[in-house]
């Protein structure tokens, strides 16, 4: 079953994410297995706390790392939201990752989140190098 029907938006939200995981160190299955969990995919989905997009991004954060203006159900600009999100959380954590999960989700101290992410990455983004 896929996420996204139209293979031309598959295409470019994979692209995206492959451009914009590497600009901020991160691993693109992670980043997809991240929007798997958040939105499923859905460019438009909007949480009970406001949170928009793939990455289910917190309209706050166009005041730091963006402008007012920006839509956050854009593709690109969610994409390079939440990647830029996810890394500066997993530098504020030192690279643990269980950690800096939980905050992107706003459960700190809590794993039920983390354990989703990578449960998704494990089943479907696991990529053997």
């Amino acid at each position: 079953q896929l996420y996204v029907q139209d293979p031309d938006e598959r295409l470019f939200i994979l692209r995206l994410v492959h451009q914009e995981s590497h600009r901020f160190n991160l691993k693109p299955e992670l980043v997809l297995a991240v929007m798997h969990v958040e939105s499923r995919f859905d460019r438009f989905a909007v949480s009970r706390v406001g949170a928009q997009g793939l990455m289910q991004v917190m309209p706050f954060w166009k005041e730091e790392i963006g402008t007012r203006d920006d839509n956050l159900t854009d593709i690109a600009t969610n994409i390079r939201y939440g990647c830029a999100i996810l890394s500066a959380y997993l530098k504020r954590e030192e690279g643990n990752l269980m950690r800096a999960l939980a905050r992107y989700n706003g459960s700190l101290g809590k794993t039920w989140y983390p354990e989703r992410v990578f449960n998704a990455w494990e089943q479907h983004w696991f990529v053997k190098y």
